[in-house]
Protein backbone atom coordinates (compact mmCIF):
# COMPACT_ATOMS: atom_id res chain seq x y z
CA UNK A 1 0.00 0.00 0.00
CA UNK A 2 1.63 3.07 -1.11
CA UNK A 3 2.06 6.41 1.62
CA UNK A 4 -0.65 8.45 -0.66
CA UNK A 5 -3.33 5.81 -0.22
CA UNK A 6 -3.09 5.21 3.48
CA UNK A 7 -5.53 7.65 5.13
CA UNK A 8 -8.04 6.70 1.30
CA UNK A 9 -7.78 3.49 2.50
CA UNK A 10 -9.20 4.48 6.16
CA UNK A 11 -11.56 6.53 5.46
CA UNK A 12 -13.35 3.20 3.73
CA UNK A 13 -14.11 2.36 7.39
CA UNK A 14 -16.07 5.84 7.60
CA UNK A 15 -18.30 5.29 4.09
CA UNK A 16 -19.23 1.54 5.29
CA UNK A 17 -20.08 2.47 8.32
CA UNK A 18 -21.96 5.63 6.93
CA UNK A 19 -23.78 3.36 5.00
CA UNK A 20 -25.64 2.04 7.73
CA UNK A 21 -26.76 5.39 9.21
CA UNK A 22 -28.66 8.23 8.43
CA UNK A 23 -25.40 10.64 8.52
CA UNK A 24 -25.65 14.01 7.28
CA UNK A 25 -23.59 14.94 4.58
CA UNK A 26 -21.86 17.60 7.14
CA UNK A 27 -20.63 15.18 9.26
CA UNK A 28 -18.89 13.16 6.49
CA UNK A 29 -17.49 16.56 5.33
CA UNK A 30 -16.20 17.41 8.46
CA UNK A 31 -14.32 14.16 9.21
CA UNK A 32 -13.09 13.20 5.75
CA UNK A 33 -10.16 15.58 6.26
CA UNK A 34 -7.83 16.52 9.26
CA UNK A 35 -8.58 19.91 10.55
CA UNK A 36 -4.98 20.84 11.40
CA UNK A 37 -1.71 19.26 10.38
CA UNK A 38 2.25 21.46 11.11
CA UNK A 39 5.18 20.15 9.42
CA UNK A 40 8.11 21.43 10.89
CA UNK A 41 11.72 20.87 10.92
CA UNK A 42 13.63 20.34 14.55
CA UNK A 43 17.03 21.16 14.48
CA UNK A 44 19.42 19.78 17.07
CA UNK A 45 22.80 19.93 18.00
CA UNK A 46 25.04 17.11 17.68
CA UNK A 47 27.27 15.10 20.67
CA UNK A 48 30.31 15.76 18.26
CA UNK A 49 29.12 19.19 17.73
CA UNK A 50 27.36 18.85 14.21
CA UNK A 51 23.69 19.90 13.68
CA UNK A 52 21.31 17.52 12.11
CA UNK A 53 17.40 18.02 10.74
CA UNK A 54 14.56 15.76 11.40
CA UNK A 55 11.57 16.20 10.11
CA UNK A 56 8.55 16.06 12.61
CA UNK A 57 4.44 16.52 12.35
CA UNK A 58 1.77 17.28 14.68
CA UNK A 59 -1.98 16.56 13.63
CA UNK A 60 -4.95 17.56 15.20
CA UNK A 61 -7.81 15.80 13.25
CA UNK A 62 -11.17 16.60 15.05
CA UNK A 63 -11.63 18.35 18.00
CA UNK A 64 -15.53 17.68 17.57
CA UNK A 65 -15.73 15.84 21.03
CA UNK A 66 -12.49 17.77 23.17
CA UNK A 67 -8.92 18.69 22.87
CA UNK A 68 -7.43 16.53 20.64
CA UNK A 69 -5.12 13.02 22.09
CA UNK A 70 -2.76 10.98 20.35
CA UNK A 71 1.02 9.56 20.62
CA UNK A 72 4.34 10.82 18.98
CA UNK A 73 6.17 7.86 17.21
CA UNK A 74 9.43 7.72 16.36
CA UNK A 75 10.36 6.35 13.73
CA UNK A 76 12.91 6.30 10.62
CA UNK A 77 9.82 5.62 8.31
CA UNK A 78 7.31 8.26 9.58
CA UNK A 79 4.94 10.06 7.14
CA UNK A 80 2.55 12.71 7.11
CA UNK A 81 -0.24 10.32 5.22
CA UNK A 82 0.49 7.90 8.22
CA UNK A 83 0.10 10.80 10.86
CA UNK A 84 -2.93 11.71 9.31
CA UNK A 85 -4.27 8.35 9.17
CA UNK A 86 -3.18 7.46 12.87
CA UNK A 87 -4.63 10.72 13.62
CA UNK A 88 -8.29 9.88 11.79
CA UNK A 89 -7.97 6.36 13.83
CA UNK A 90 -7.66 7.84 17.30
CA UNK A 91 -10.78 9.89 16.45
CA UNK A 92 -12.96 6.96 15.99
CA UNK A 93 -11.19 4.80 19.00
CA UNK A 94 -11.63 8.17 21.54
CA UNK A 95 -15.61 8.21 20.45
CA UNK A 96 -15.94 4.07 20.66
CA UNK A 97 -14.41 4.39 24.29
CA UNK A 98 -16.92 7.88 24.81
CA UNK A 99 -13.87 9.70 25.96
CA UNK A 100 -14.07 13.20 25.51
CA UNK A 101 -11.41 13.68 23.35
CA UNK A 102 -10.84 14.14 19.06
CA UNK A 103 -8.12 12.43 17.54
CA UNK A 104 -4.35 13.52 17.24
CA UNK A 105 -0.86 12.18 16.58
CA UNK A 106 2.46 13.12 16.51
CA UNK A 107 5.78 11.88 14.68
CA UNK A 108 9.53 12.65 13.87
CA UNK A 109 11.46 11.35 11.07
CA UNK A 110 14.02 9.32 12.75
CA UNK A 111 15.72 5.93 13.81
CA UNK A 112 16.11 7.02 17.73
CA UNK A 113 18.20 4.13 18.00
CA UNK A 114 20.81 5.71 16.23
CA UNK A 115 20.71 8.72 19.28
CA UNK A 116 22.97 8.71 22.43
CA UNK A 117 20.10 9.67 25.03
CA UNK A 118 21.37 12.73 25.77
CA UNK A 119 20.41 14.00 21.59
CA UNK A 120 17.66 11.89 22.45
CA UNK A 121 16.74 14.19 25.00
CA UNK A 122 17.71 17.20 22.62
CA UNK A 123 15.39 15.68 19.89
CA UNK A 124 12.03 15.36 22.29
CA UNK A 125 12.66 18.92 23.90
CA UNK A 126 13.25 20.15 20.33
CA UNK A 127 9.87 18.78 19.70
CA UNK A 128 8.16 20.40 22.35
CA UNK A 129 9.59 23.85 21.51
CA UNK A 130 7.94 23.52 17.67
CA UNK A 131 4.97 22.76 18.63
CA UNK A 132 4.13 23.76 22.12
CA UNK A 133 1.57 26.70 20.45
CA UNK A 134 -0.36 23.29 19.18
CA UNK A 135 -0.24 20.79 22.34
CA UNK A 136 -1.88 22.01 25.80
CA UNK A 137 -4.32 20.38 28.01
CA UNK A 138 -7.43 21.61 26.68
CA UNK A 139 -6.31 21.55 23.06
CA UNK A 140 -3.56 18.60 22.37
CA UNK A 141 -2.70 15.96 24.51
CA UNK A 142 0.43 13.81 23.57
CA UNK A 143 1.17 10.09 24.97
CA UNK A 144 3.76 7.62 23.97
CA UNK A 145 3.77 5.29 20.97
CA UNK A 146 6.26 3.68 18.72
CA UNK A 147 9.80 4.10 19.94
CA UNK A 148 8.96 6.94 22.61
CA UNK A 149 8.48 5.95 26.30
CA UNK A 150 7.75 7.37 29.85
CA UNK A 151 10.88 9.27 29.94
CA UNK A 152 10.68 10.83 26.75
CA UNK A 153 7.33 12.14 27.95
CA UNK A 154 8.76 13.23 31.07
CA UNK A 155 11.26 15.47 29.14
CA UNK A 156 8.24 17.05 27.08
CA UNK A 157 6.30 17.71 30.10
CA UNK A 158 9.27 19.70 31.75
CA UNK A 159 10.01 21.52 28.52
CA UNK A 160 6.52 22.63 28.17
CA UNK A 161 6.60 23.46 31.91
CA UNK A 162 9.41 25.88 30.88
CA UNK A 163 7.69 27.10 28.20
CA UNK A 164 4.47 28.72 29.67
CA UNK A 165 6.22 29.16 33.33
CA UNK A 166 4.10 26.90 35.50
CA UNK A 167 3.96 23.07 35.75
CA UNK A 168 1.07 21.42 33.67
CA UNK A 169 1.09 17.50 33.94
CA UNK A 170 -2.03 16.98 31.78
CA UNK A 171 -0.06 18.30 28.92
CA UNK A 172 1.14 15.00 28.29
CA UNK A 173 0.22 11.44 29.34
CA UNK A 174 2.57 8.00 29.83
CA UNK A 175 4.77 9.98 32.13
CA UNK A 176 6.50 8.47 34.65
CA UNK A 177 5.05 7.97 38.11
CA UNK A 178 7.43 10.20 40.06
CA UNK A 179 5.56 12.96 37.39
CA UNK A 180 1.99 12.27 37.78
CA UNK A 181 1.89 9.44 35.18
CA UNK A 182 -0.96 7.20 36.00
CA UNK A 183 -0.51 3.63 37.71
CA UNK A 184 -1.47 0.83 35.25
CA UNK A 185 -0.19 2.75 32.63
CA UNK A 186 2.39 0.51 31.28
CA UNK A 187 0.19 -2.79 30.05
CA UNK A 188 -2.67 -0.79 29.41
CA UNK A 189 -3.19 -1.16 25.78
CA UNK A 190 -2.74 -5.24 26.19
CA UNK A 191 -4.86 -5.11 29.84
CA UNK A 192 -7.57 -3.63 27.98
CA UNK A 193 -7.53 -6.04 25.29
CA UNK A 194 -7.57 -8.31 27.74
CA UNK A 195 -10.34 -8.34 29.18
CA UNK A 196 -12.24 -7.67 26.07
CA UNK A 197 -11.37 -11.13 24.72
CA UNK A 198 -12.25 -12.29 28.56
CA UNK A 199 -15.61 -10.52 28.35
CA UNK A 200 -16.51 -11.67 24.91
CA UNK A 201 -15.00 -15.45 25.22
CA UNK A 202 -18.47 -17.18 25.03
CA UNK A 203 -19.70 -15.12 22.48
CA UNK A 204 -16.37 -15.75 20.53
CA UNK A 205 -16.01 -19.34 20.76
CA UNK A 206 -13.39 -19.23 23.07
CA UNK A 207 -12.40 -21.95 25.85
CA UNK A 208 -10.84 -22.05 29.23
CA UNK A 209 -7.79 -22.82 27.17
CA UNK A 210 -6.57 -20.56 24.93
CA UNK A 211 -3.76 -21.36 22.46
CA UNK A 212 -2.25 -17.84 21.46
CA UNK A 213 0.23 -16.37 18.87
CA UNK A 214 1.37 -12.84 19.60
CA UNK A 215 2.54 -11.24 16.64
CA UNK A 216 5.16 -8.24 17.82
CA UNK A 217 6.72 -9.09 21.15
CA UNK A 218 7.47 -5.23 22.33
CA UNK A 219 5.32 -3.40 25.14
CA UNK A 220 1.90 -4.46 24.04
CA UNK A 221 3.13 -8.15 23.24
CA UNK A 222 5.11 -8.83 26.54
CA UNK A 223 2.04 -7.59 28.50
CA UNK A 224 -1.40 -9.90 27.09
CA UNK A 225 1.72 -12.99 26.84
CA UNK A 226 1.95 -11.90 30.91
CA UNK A 227 -1.52 -11.69 31.54
CA UNK A 228 -2.95 -14.51 29.40
CA UNK A 229 -0.02 -16.85 30.45
CA UNK A 230 -0.95 -16.30 33.69
CA UNK A 231 -4.59 -17.32 33.14
CA UNK A 232 -3.45 -20.52 32.07
CA UNK A 233 -3.89 -20.15 28.66
CA UNK A 234 -0.68 -21.52 26.69
CA UNK A 235 1.39 -18.91 24.49
CA UNK A 236 2.56 -21.40 21.10
CA UNK A 237 4.23 -18.76 19.52
CA UNK A 238 5.79 -14.95 19.92
CA UNK A 239 7.89 -12.92 17.33
CA UNK A 240 9.92 -9.60 16.67
CA UNK A 241 11.75 -8.00 14.55
CA UNK A 242 14.60 -10.04 14.28
CA UNK A 243 12.76 -13.56 14.32
CA UNK A 244 9.80 -15.72 15.81
CA UNK A 245 9.82 -18.73 18.01
CA UNK A 246 7.40 -21.72 18.59
CA UNK A 247 6.30 -24.42 20.63
CA UNK A 248 3.26 -26.63 20.50
CA UNK A 249 3.55 -27.59 24.32
CA UNK A 250 3.67 -23.65 25.32
CA UNK A 251 6.37 -21.08 25.41
CA UNK A 252 7.96 -20.26 29.09
CA UNK A 253 6.84 -16.20 29.02
CA UNK A 254 8.94 -15.52 31.96
CA UNK A 255 12.42 -16.79 30.33
CA UNK A 256 10.90 -14.66 27.07
CA UNK A 257 10.57 -11.58 29.18
CA UNK A 258 14.07 -12.30 30.94
CA UNK A 259 15.76 -12.07 27.29
CA UNK A 260 14.08 -8.81 25.62
CA UNK A 261 14.98 -7.15 28.91
CA UNK A 262 18.76 -8.63 28.50
CA UNK A 263 18.27 -7.16 24.81
CA UNK A 264 18.20 -10.51 23.45
CA UNK A 265 15.86 -11.61 20.75
CA UNK A 266 13.33 -14.45 21.49
CA UNK A 267 14.79 -16.48 19.08
CA UNK A 268 17.68 -16.83 21.74
CA UNK A 269 15.65 -19.50 23.53
CA UNK A 270 15.52 -21.85 20.57
CA UNK A 271 16.84 -25.19 21.43
CA UNK A 272 15.37 -25.06 24.99
CA UNK A 273 12.49 -27.68 26.07
CA UNK A 274 11.11 -28.14 22.34
CA UNK A 275 11.30 -24.69 21.41
CA UNK A 276 12.24 -24.03 17.27
CA UNK A 277 12.77 -21.24 15.07
CA UNK A 278 10.40 -19.84 13.11
CA UNK A 279 10.09 -17.40 10.15
CA UNK A 280 8.59 -14.67 10.83
CA UNK A 281 6.17 -14.34 8.74
CA UNK A 282 5.17 -17.45 9.11
CA UNK A 283 3.88 -16.55 12.47
CA UNK A 284 0.11 -15.70 11.43
CA UNK A 285 -0.34 -19.62 9.92
CA UNK A 286 0.39 -20.57 13.29
CA UNK A 287 -2.90 -22.79 14.29
CA UNK A 288 -4.09 -21.53 17.30
CA UNK A 289 -7.31 -20.01 18.67
CA UNK A 290 -5.72 -16.20 19.18
CA UNK A 291 -3.98 -14.26 17.22
CA UNK A 292 -2.62 -10.79 18.27
CA UNK A 293 -0.90 -8.56 16.12
CA UNK A 294 0.86 -6.08 18.35
CA UNK A 295 3.59 -4.98 15.90
CA UNK A 296 2.92 -2.61 13.11
CA UNK A 297 0.46 -1.97 10.30
CA UNK A 298 -0.65 -3.62 7.07
CA UNK A 299 1.07 -6.77 8.82
CA UNK A 300 -1.95 -9.46 7.45
CA UNK A 301 -2.56 -8.04 3.74
CA UNK A 302 -4.05 -9.70 0.70
CA UNK A 303 -1.25 -12.02 0.13
CA UNK A 304 -1.54 -13.49 3.10
CA UNK A 305 -5.01 -13.34 5.16
CA UNK A 306 -5.64 -16.61 3.41
CA UNK A 307 -2.47 -18.44 6.03
CA UNK A 308 -4.50 -17.77 8.91
CA UNK A 309 -5.98 -20.43 11.33
CA UNK A 310 -6.87 -18.33 14.28
CA UNK A 311 -10.03 -18.26 15.54
CA UNK A 312 -10.07 -14.77 16.60
CA UNK A 313 -7.55 -12.15 15.60
CA UNK A 314 -7.03 -9.32 18.12
CA UNK A 315 -5.41 -5.77 17.07
CA UNK A 316 -3.12 -4.59 19.56
CA UNK A 317 -1.46 -2.80 17.09
CA UNK A 318 -2.69 -0.08 14.80
CA UNK A 319 -4.33 -0.77 11.71
CA UNK A 320 -2.85 -4.57 11.04
CA UNK A 321 -5.20 -5.55 8.71
CA UNK A 322 -5.96 -4.19 5.36
CA UNK A 323 -10.23 -3.93 4.77
CA UNK A 324 -8.31 -7.11 1.57
CA UNK A 325 -7.89 -8.77 4.29
CA UNK A 326 -11.04 -8.32 6.45
CA UNK A 327 -12.88 -9.81 3.79
CA UNK A 328 -10.68 -12.74 3.40
CA UNK A 329 -10.67 -13.74 7.01
CA UNK A 330 -14.50 -12.56 7.19
CA UNK A 331 -14.87 -15.44 4.54
CA UNK A 332 -13.07 -17.79 6.48
CA UNK A 333 -15.31 -17.09 9.84
CA UNK A 334 -12.11 -15.25 11.33
CA UNK A 335 -13.88 -12.86 14.11
CA UNK A 336 -11.24 -9.52 13.86
CA UNK A 337 -11.65 -7.08 17.34
CA UNK A 338 -10.66 -4.23 15.67
CA UNK A 339 -7.89 -2.10 16.52
CA UNK A 340 -10.11 0.83 17.58
CA UNK A 341 -11.76 -1.10 20.02
CA UNK A 342 -9.37 -3.78 21.05
CA UNK A 343 -6.34 -1.65 21.86
CA UNK A 344 -8.18 1.65 23.09
CA UNK A 345 -7.15 0.53 26.60
CA UNK A 346 -3.99 2.66 26.43
CA UNK A 347 -6.06 6.19 25.23
CA UNK A 348 -8.68 4.86 28.22
CA UNK A 349 -5.81 5.32 30.87
CA UNK A 350 -4.30 8.20 29.19
CA UNK A 351 -7.81 9.83 29.76
CA UNK A 352 -7.68 8.60 33.22
CA UNK A 353 -3.99 10.27 34.03
CA UNK A 354 -5.24 12.97 32.38
CA UNK A 355 -8.42 13.37 34.56
CA UNK A 356 -5.82 12.79 37.88
CA UNK A 357 -3.85 15.03 36.89
CA UNK A 358 -6.17 17.99 36.51
CA UNK A 359 -7.62 16.86 39.82
CA UNK A 360 -4.37 16.30 41.93
CA UNK A 361 -5.83 13.06 42.50
CA UNK A 362 -4.34 9.62 42.24
CA UNK A 363 -6.44 6.61 42.06
CA UNK A 364 -4.68 3.07 43.20
CA UNK A 365 -3.98 0.84 40.55
CA UNK A 366 -6.71 -1.53 41.21
CA UNK A 367 -9.14 1.75 40.88
CA UNK A 368 -7.39 1.82 37.77
CA UNK A 369 -8.18 -1.59 36.66
CA UNK A 370 -11.76 -1.53 37.57
CA UNK A 371 -12.37 1.66 35.34
CA UNK A 372 -10.60 -0.03 32.52
CA UNK A 373 -12.29 -3.11 32.43
CA UNK A 374 -15.69 -1.71 32.91
CA UNK A 375 -15.34 1.18 30.34
CA UNK A 376 -13.85 -1.88 27.73
CA UNK A 377 -16.77 -4.17 28.66
CA UNK A 378 -19.17 -2.27 28.34
CA UNK A 379 -18.31 -0.86 24.97
CA UNK A 380 -16.97 -4.06 23.63
CA UNK A 381 -20.85 -5.21 24.59
CA UNK A 382 -22.45 -2.49 22.66
CA UNK A 383 -20.10 -2.96 19.53
CA UNK A 384 -20.90 -6.70 19.82
CA UNK A 385 -25.01 -5.98 19.97
CA UNK A 386 -24.38 -3.81 16.69
CA UNK A 387 -22.57 -6.49 14.72
CA UNK A 388 -25.11 -8.95 15.40
CA UNK A 389 -28.19 -7.19 14.88
CA UNK A 390 -27.00 -5.72 11.65
CA UNK A 391 -25.12 -8.33 10.69
CA UNK A 392 -22.04 -6.83 10.17
CA UNK A 393 -18.24 -7.60 11.58
CA UNK A 394 -17.33 -6.18 14.76
CA UNK A 395 -15.05 -3.97 12.66
CA UNK A 396 -17.85 -1.80 10.87
CA UNK A 397 -20.18 -1.86 14.17
CA UNK A 398 -17.20 -0.24 16.16
CA UNK A 399 -17.16 2.18 12.99
CA UNK A 400 -21.08 2.27 13.24
CA UNK A 401 -20.76 3.00 17.04
CA UNK A 402 -18.14 5.66 16.93
CA UNK A 403 -19.87 7.93 13.88
CA UNK A 404 -23.15 7.62 15.58
CA UNK A 405 -21.48 9.74 18.76
CA UNK A 406 -19.34 11.80 15.95
CA UNK A 407 -22.47 12.42 14.21
CA UNK A 408 -24.19 13.68 17.39
CA UNK A 409 -21.58 16.26 18.15
CA UNK A 410 -21.21 17.27 14.81
CA UNK A 411 -24.90 17.77 14.16
CA UNK A 412 -25.74 19.56 17.60
CA UNK A 413 -23.27 22.77 15.89
CA UNK A 414 -26.19 23.10 13.16
CA UNK A 415 -26.44 20.96 9.79
CA UNK A 416 -27.48 22.11 6.40
CA UNK A 417 -30.90 21.25 7.22
CA UNK A 418 -31.06 23.52 10.46
CA UNK A 419 -29.78 26.53 8.43
CA UNK A 420 -32.04 26.25 5.70
CA UNK A 421 -35.59 25.22 7.16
Amino acid sequence: MTDSSFLDVALTRLDEAARHLQTDGDVLERLKYPRETTKVRLMIRMDDGSRKSFLAWRCRYDDTRGPTKGGIRYHPDATVEEVETLAFWMTFKCAVMNLPYGGGKGAVQVDPRTLSKAELERLSRAYVQAFARIIGPDRDIPAPDVYTNAIIMGWMADEYASIVGQSVPAVITGKPIALGGSLGRDDATARGGYYLVRHLARELGLGSRMRVAVQGFGNAGQFIASLLAAEGHSIVAVSDSRGAVICEDGLDVDALLRAKAAGQPVTSLAGQGGVRTLAAEDLIAVDCDLLVPAALENMIDEANAHRVHARVVLELANGPVTPEADRILEGKRVVVLPDILANAGGVTVSYFEWVQNRQGYYWTVEEVHERLKATMEREGAKIWSIARERQVSPRTAAYIHALSRLASAIEAHGTQQFFTS
